[in-house]
């Protein structure tokens, strides 16, 4: 199964957040996991990723926190997956041009994974990240009227 990146979640869950403030207005780390309850440090690392990046400006002090700093539309899904998560990649065992797997030369899906990568990071270079923390979607009433059942959870 495809599947984001916790840290590309808890980027998206951030940025989601940030945009909901009057502008000007900090948000801290701390603020966004008790609401949300993501872990603290991950989090956190995400926010410090994204203000190296210029994406969000963090503020130092007690009364600190994160705002975002650049127009979020200007940002595809791909450009902040690979801030945050690095290169798109379907599969693990090979990077680029690079093969680390031991099945390589008798391996006869190599192509058809280059060219799901390709396929996949021209879909995230068509989502702006503004597009993507504003979406409405009817099944979110649905799943969020759904119990959580065991096993559904990493």
């Amino acid at each position: 199964m495809f599947k984001i990146n916790r840290k590309l979640e808890y980027a998206l869950i951030s940025l989601r957040h940030m945009s909901t403030k009057a502008p000007g207005q900090l948000t801290s780390a701390k603020e966004i996991c008790d609401i949300y309850q993501t872990p603290f440090d991950p989090t956190s690392r995400v926010l410090q990723i994204m203000a190296q990046h210029e994406i969000v400006r963090a503020e130092q002090g007690a009364y600190g926190g994160y705002q975002i700093l650049k127009n979020l539309s200007k940002i595809t899904l791909f450009d902040l997956t690979q801030i945050i998560d690095g290169p798109i990649q379907i599969v693990n065992c090979f990077h680029g041009n690079y093969s680390h797997c031991d099945m390589t030369s008798r391996c006869n899906v190599i192509s058809p994974m280059l060219n799901l990568n390709e396929k996949i990071a021209i879909l995230f270079k068509a989502i702006n990240v503004q597009e993507l923390v504003q979406s409405r979607n009817q099944g979110e009433r649905h799943i969020r009227s759904k119990p959580i059942s065991a096993g559904s959870e990493e």
